[in-house]
């Protein structure tokens, strides 16, 4: 019986069954164990303020490698870049979609001076760009408590990931789907990672539940976060698609403070992901990616 650690959302505790599904399709039996995070714990406060990386990952973690647990499902997006010694991503299933939503109404249609809601530097940053006329506000809670606070008249509108919502299945939520030039997608948002202790037998049962194409993927954007130094809570953006044997890799990095953005794209063979999105992050800090993500003085 294999024990997999999840947190206590209801969208964690969905990508946890969808797992122990996985698991009991290939034949093995598990349990879910819920762990209460650092992040679960902060429900006014910025998570960037609070220190972002980790938040919802430490004491997951710490199970892991305490043996109390023998996997971890994470929204890849949430997971950091580098992983404590003795871990590691095992698998990467099918990904579901990568991009942003809005919900409450279309961007183009939001009044000036509208109240959109997110917890993201990312898609506030990307917002800036698309909509500079528009007021941006701080939003905590899970998926929905967030809906409730829209509903309530506390905003106009929210930013939300389409694949919590199709989770869900709050897709009926949705007033519009962005594309990935309109709002480039967080490093591995949409596809989960199941992470287990480097070596044992839950790696090499969980490692069937690998879709290469997904893995590639999200493998190359954490890549170009990596390359920048970054962690979760920065503006930056990537998104990588797999045709056949090749990979087009695209990242954006968005100034914090003002309308300002820059991008990076390449393509090259698949099996080369991380070189790829390597390749990006360099090409972005030669276009000057530190001065933009410096605040202005």
């Amino acid at each position: 019986m294999l024990t997999i650690g999840s947190r206590g959302s209801e969208l964690a505790l969905w990508q946890a069954r969808f797992i122990a599904g996985q698991l009991a399709e290939a034949g093995f039996e598990s349990q879910i164990e819920v762990i209460k995070t650092t992040g679960d714990h902060l429900q006014t406060a910025s998570l960037t303020q609070a220190g972002g990386n980790g938040l919802f990952t430490k004491e997951i973690e710490e199970a892991l490698l305490d043996g109390r647990i023998d996997l971890a499902v994470h929204s890849l997006k949430d997971l950091p870049i580098e992983l404590p010694q003795g871990l590691t991503i095992a698998a990467v299933p099918l990904r579901a979609s990568p991009f942003d939503a809005i919900v409450g109404d279309r961007l183009a249609d939001l009044e000036r001076g509208a109240v959109v809601g997110t917890s993201s530097p990312r898609r506030a940053a990307q917002l800036r760009i698309l909509r500079p006329d528009l007021r941006i506000a701080a939003i905590r809670g899970n998926v929905d408590t967030r809906l409730k606070k829209r509903r309530n008249g506390e905003f106009d509108a929210i930013l939300l990931a389409v694949a919590g919502l199709e989770r869900l299945g709050l897709a009926n939520e949705i007033a519009e789907v962005f594309t990935a030039e309109q709002f480039c997608p967080a490093p591995g948002q949409g596809a989960l990672g199941v992470e287990t202790r480097v070596h044992g037998e839950a790696f090499e049962i969980c490692k069937r539940l690998d879709h290469q194409p997904s893995n590639q993927a999200v493998r190359a954007e954490r890549a170009v976060l990596a390359g920048l130094g970054g962690g979760c809570q920065l503006p930056v953006g990537a998104y990588a698609i797999v045709a056949g044997e090749d990979l087009t890799v695209s990242g954006v990095v968005v100034a914090p403070d003002r309308p300002l953005m820059i991008r990076s794209q390449t393509t090259g063979r698949a099996r080369d992901a991380q070189d790829l999105g390597r390749r990006v992050a360099e090409d972005l800090l030669w276009q000057g990616a530190e001065e933009v993500l410096a605040p202005q003085p």
